[in-house]
């Protein structure tokens, strides 16, 4: 009955990390494609002053730190994994 629980719960965890990645890909995909679209607008109807930086880099950064929440953090070492590695170290010191 244990290894069905953590089957079912590896399963959800599975789950929700490739949903987690499949919404960063979306929303990696709607920014190449918007961001292009809106510096065309702003170099043809008012050169003068490159607004688009504004959208283009602020948007940017929210796309990094999506990033950051689903890939940065597992190789900078700082993911979930380490929680469970604490968990584990600390059951062992007390065996």
């Amino acid at each position: 009955m244990n290894s069905t629980f953590n089957n079912q719960q590896a399963y959800e965890k599975a789950l929700k990390r490739v949903k987690a990645i499949k919404g960063f890909y979306a929303h990696l995909t709607s920014y190449c494609l918007v961001i292009p679209v809106i510096i065309f607008i702003n170099l043809r109807f008012s050169p003068s002053f490159h607004w688009f930086w504004f959208s283009a880099l602020g948007w940017g950064l929210g796309l990094f730190f999506h990033w950051l929440g689903i890939f940065g953090f597992q190789l900078l070492g700082l993911g979930k994994g380490w929680e469970e590695r604490k968990i584990k170290e600390f059951m062992n010191q007390n065996n």
